[in-house]
């Protein structure tokens, strides 16, 4: 006995004159006929056979065998061709069960646990023309974003691109993040994004241990099924009165989880109140969030600055982020990323007084002495290890050999 399969058009993927490294694809399923491809392109005379062809070979392996199919590209990428096509044929009800990968190019080095994370710029996951440039501007971090920049309607069909992006886009020496959708939402985003190995999952809007526990659950299970060895480290999201309440316990939650930050704008709208540019209104959390994560041994990175003309307020905020006790924070624009790389930089004064620090307290040391003096002021084993820690951070910075 035959099952009828449902099948209806599907459609992915953006054209236009405002777009840029994109293309919609349109798929039409039908009896018999084979496959007919109708191509519109500004590169035709020069890629519109190797477009054609590619678009046979990603419907052939997904076993779509009958369809019409109308292409409007504007300088896809090959990896981004295959994930629209995809897209619209899942959404036409075929291809079930079947998926196409591009070639992977050689992974980087896995993600140290403790690895600088001062700045992490996040790139929509829905538009492939900002991910090949994206490494270019020099943040620690890149966040592939399936959540909150993505439309809650183009959220399958980006998670099939930021997949292909994972396996074939070469981001340096950036750290590879993804940011989830909200569980149970991010669940279908882990089984598309785990396989390719991303260095770091962020979990937006966790409020208890029990999300946690459900997403490296998930993920354990993905990871021994495709075969994944390398480390893929959490860094939950705090965005509500709920989830900064219970900081400490999340952070616990799994020994995956190097870092914890938060996100103001859900944050300030939990509590019903505006988000300002001097935080006096999210003081409590951030300050909860620092003391929580420093007691669970991972790293405190704070929230965005939204406001991306104000450069003066942005190093204002990151040098008071950097005193309150956090390590990095969120990029919205590339133009952001050194004034915070500067803001959270120990200056020249702070690194020299370090340097005198460790001196004093070894000449103690190797004198058998038990106190240790710096001009006037008595030196005792937490100023060392405070210097010390901003010495290796200096250090990781490149700003001292």
């Amino acid at each position: 006995m035959t099952v009828a399969t449902e099948t209806r058009t599907g459609e992915a993927g953006h054209s236009g004159p405002e777009i840029r490294s994109d293309l919609h694809v349109s798929i039409e399923p039908r009896e018999r006929g084979g496959i007919t491809v109708e191509l519109e392109s500004r590169v035709k005379p020069y890629y519109g056979e190797s477009i054609r062809r590619q678009a046979e070979e990603v419907l052939e392996a997904l076993a779509v065998r009958h369809a019409q199919v109308s292409i409007h590209d504007e300088g896809a990428l090959p990896f981004v061709i295959a994930a629209r096509i995809e897209a619209a044929v899942r959404r036409a009800g075929l291809g079930e069960g079947t998926r196409v990968f591009p070639d992977r190019i050689a992974l980087p080095e896995s993600s140290a646990r403790d690895r600088l994370r001062r700045s992490r710029l996040y790139v929509p996951g829905s538009e492939p023309k900002y991910f090949v440039n994206a490494a270019l501007h020099g943040a620690d971090a890149i966040i592939l974003d399936l959540e909150d920049s993505v439309h809650a309607s183009d959220k399958d069909s980006a998670r099939l691109l930021v997949r292909n992006a994972l396996r074939a886009v070469d981001f340096l020496q950036c750290e590879r993040m993804v940011r989830i959708n909200q569980l149970p939402l991010g669940l279908e985003d882990l089984d598309e994004i785990v396989p390719e190995s991303p260095d770091l999952i962020l979990i937006p809007k966790v409020e208890s241990p029990s999300q946690i526990v459900e997403a490296t659950a998930r993920m354990a299970q993905i990871k021994a099924d495709y075969g994944v060895t390398r480390p893929i480290w959490l860094m939950p999201i705090l965005e509500s009165a709920l989830g900064i309440e219970n900081a400490f316990a999340i952070a616990q939650a799994s020994d995956k989880i190097v870092a914890l930050t938060i996100g103001l704008e859900d944050y300030t709208a939990d509590l019903g109140v505006v988000k300002t540019a001097t935080g006096a209104e999210s003081l409590y959390a951030r300050q909860r969030v620092v003391n929580a994560a420093h007691a669970a041994g991972v790293q405190a990175i704070d929230s965005v600055f939204g406001d991306v003309g104000d450069m003066e307020g942005l190093r204002t905020w990151g040098l008071q982020s950097r005193a309150l006790g956090f390590e990095g924070m969120g990029c919205v624009h590339p133009l952001q990323i050194p004034v915070i790389h500067d803001a959270f930089a120990p200056t020249a004064a702070e690194i020299e007084r370090a340097r005198k620090i460790v001196a004093a307290y070894n000449e103690a040391q190797q004198k058998g002495l038990g106190v240790v003096s710096l001009g006037s002021k008595m030196i005792d084993p937490p100023v060392v290890q405070r210097a010390l820690k901003l010495m290796a951070r200096a250090q990781a910075m490149g700003l001292i050999a």
